[in-house]
């Protein structure tokens, strides 16, 4: 412990000189070289002391998130510069090595820094700095509605052309603004879909973090084949210390009970039936199953007396349970409703083009649509946040799907 303190100390420290190197190189009154280095100092001490008072019985909270927030805004700007001088200065020791031991040139062993490099340092650091703002400002609540069609051979014939809003990651207790999480309700009721879907997270980890946002959450409209839900990693309590098992027992029960109290009906382990016409889907949610979180779930309870035959959407948190069980899964799963990642609110994505995030090193799906074996799992980037309070490239989802009978055109 003691190490790992001294080696994070070690690269603040590298971090802190190589950052004040470049602005001194490109400012010079003293006094606002004095002003960055107090503000770099607050910053830090902030950032250290918010650190030290995390509290494991309460979890996160708003100055968490916003204590990471501006450890993310001061450091990966900084980092970024480190990482140009850095490079600067393996060039400084090449050149001197040469010049002295080549050359046999007597002036100074290392070249002097070059001002045009600590102006691309800081241009670049920029970048981040400014993204960082925006995804704290105006990312978080940049809500996106993302239409996208799967085609099935198998589909029944009266679901050809059914539509279902699919929402994932809540996280209310992330939520610190009732007019943009209203404005999401509103683009939610727009959409005149067939049925609703959430794919679990209400919470960050107690239920009382949705308490001020129920009536928000009752706003979302009655669906003529109705509301359904199931749980997520965060909604069993298990990333903080409770008192006792029953404290966190009742939290558990008080959270599922939540699902009620904005009209979804929470799927544990089971399935449900979807009637149209003369034919039938079977809706199956399953509790959170994840490769590296907890499994809770029960595929084969879920899709107990189910044949094969059977056209089956599935609602499953984490879709790293789509790639370890489901997609390989002898009852044929036509497709996989997923969220989890929220493709780790920082990415960039150009529809249609190209499409990256840190999430693709962690998860094989992790945004959008995916395909194996004729089956399919779609991975909703997240309604709401957490962690980081905000967004940049990943914005928050409100998916829009429509079930195609027949082949997908080239």
């Amino acid at each position: 412990m003691l190490f790992r303190l001294l080696f994070l100390f070690a690269v603040l420290l590298v971090v802190e000189l190589y950052a004040f190197q470049a602005f001194k190189t490109l400012i010079k009154p003293k006094w606002m070289l004095i002003a960055y280095a107090l503000i770099s100092l607050i910053a830090l001490v902030f950032i250290v002391f918010s650190f030290t008072q995390f509290d494991r019985s309460v979890g996160q909270t708003k100055q968490t998130l916003f204590t990471l927030g501006l450890l993310l805004l001061v450091y990966i700007p900084k980092i970024v510069i480190t990482l140009v001088m850095l490079g600067e200065d393996v060039y400084r020791v090449l050149m001197g090595g040469i010049n002295y031991f080549i050359n046999h040139d007597n002036q100074e062993f290392l070249p002097s820094r070059r001002k045009f490099v600590s102006q691309i340092g800081l241009g670049l650091a920029a970048v981040p700095f400014l993204s960082l703002i925006y995804g704290m400002t105006i990312g978080k609540y940049n809500f996106k509605v993302i239409r996208q069609q799967v085609f099935f051979p198998d589909l029944p014939d009266a679901f050809d052309g059914f539509t279902f809003t699919h929402i994932s990651d809540i996280h209310s207790g992330s939520f610190d603004n009732p007019e943009k999480i209203n404005y999401a309700i509103d683009l939610i009721n727009e959409q005149e879909a067939d049925m609703i879907l959430f794919t679990g997270d209400i919470v960050n980890t107690h239920a009382k973090e949705m308490h001020p946002w129920i009536d928000v959450f009752n706003r979302i409209k009655p669906y003529k084949y109705g509301k359904y839900s199931v749980l997520g990693n965060h909604d069993y309590g298990e990333y903080v210390t409770w008192p006792t098992q029953g404290e966190k027992d009742k939290n558990f029960e008080e959270i599922k009970d939540l699902h009620r109290q904005i009209g979804f009906k929470l799927l544990l382990n089971e399935h449900t039936f979807i009637e149209k016409g003369d034919d039938k889907i079977a809706l199956v949610g399953v509790e959170n199953w994840g490769k590296n979180f907890k499994q809770a779930g029960d595929l084969n309870k879920a899709a107990q007396n189910l044949k094969n035959k059977d056209f089956k959407i599935l609602m499953s948190h984490d879709p790293s349970h789509w790639e370890h069980e489901v997609k390989n899964h002898d009852k044929n799963f036509h497709l996989t409703l997923s969220g989890h990642t929220h493709g780790m609110q920082f990415g960039i994505e150009i529809p249609g083009f190209f499409k990256w995030s840190f999430a693709q090193y962690m998860y094989k799906q992790w945004a959008g649509l995916y395909e194996e074996f004729g089956r399919y799992v779609y991975v909703n980037r997240g309604f709401g946040f957490h962690a980081y309070p905000g967004r940049v490239g990943i914005m928050p989802e409100i998916t829009v799907i429509q079930l195609k009978k027949g082949e997908k055109l080239a």
